[in-house]
């Protein structure tokens, strides 16, 4: 759910022409791949570009370093999660709050659905390149996307503490999918999860909202 060491996650030079922004996310996917092999420790720069097909000049066009590559995809891939979060709740809006709730955890759900061992190795290496502001930032951006599920509930209670509540969902939904996936060495029992989610978010929510 992170971003990168501070003070952004972002490549060195932005691809703006189709053959860039195909380089630059060859790179990224090489590098998903490799950590999910061998282990952050293991990657070199030169198997990143041999997997991905490109040169050592065209790497360092858009990292500076292999922890920048790394950042930038940590970054995207909270990212993704982010987004998909943000069309759940405008696909629900007005609706119930269990259901846009349900509709939140489906699309948390979907996302780790396709790389489940690149998922577990992502909230790992978090924990060893994230700075603490880093960190901070991308959860606050979470929090703010609770606080829109929140609103964006036709039967919120008048008095809901909007934001101690949506922290305490970020807390709950990051909490439980970042552990199980790390716990399960990216193995996890999604429906397992998605269930345990529901107990969780609705449970707290029925006291709160």
């Amino acid at each position: 759910m992170t971003s990168a060491r501070a003070p952004a996650a972002a490549p060195r030079r932005k691809p703006r022409q189709s053959r860039a922004r195909h380089t630059s996310q060859a790179l990224q996917e090489a590098f998903v791949r490799l950590l999910v092999e061998q282990g952050y420790a293991a990657i070199t720069i030169r198997e990143i570009v041999a997997v991905a097909g490109t040169g050592l000049g065209s790497f360092y066009e858009y990292f500076a370093s292999k922890d920048d590559l790394a950042r930038v995809c940590l970054h995207l891939r909270s990212k993704a999660l982010l987004l998909g979060m943000r069309e759940a709740v405008a696909a629900h809006a007005g609706r119930p709050l269990r259901e846009i709730v349900d509709a939140v955890i489906d699309a948390q759900i979907d996302g780790h659905r396709e790389q489940p061992l690149a998922w577990g190795a992502h909230y790992l290496l978090e924990r060893h390149l994230s700075s603490p502001e880093a960190y901070r930032k991308m959860y606050d951006r979470f929090v703010a996307e609770w606080v829109g599920v929140l609103d964006a509930a036709g039967d919120l209670a008048a008095d809901c503490p909007k934001k101690e509540a949506a922290r305490v969902c970020q807390t709950i939904i990051y909490g439980l999918v970042a552990h199980t996936h790390i716990g399960t060495g990216g193995r996890p029992d999604l429906q397992a999860l998605s269930r345990q989610l529901r107990g969780a978010l609705h449970g707290y929510l029925a006291g709160v909202a």
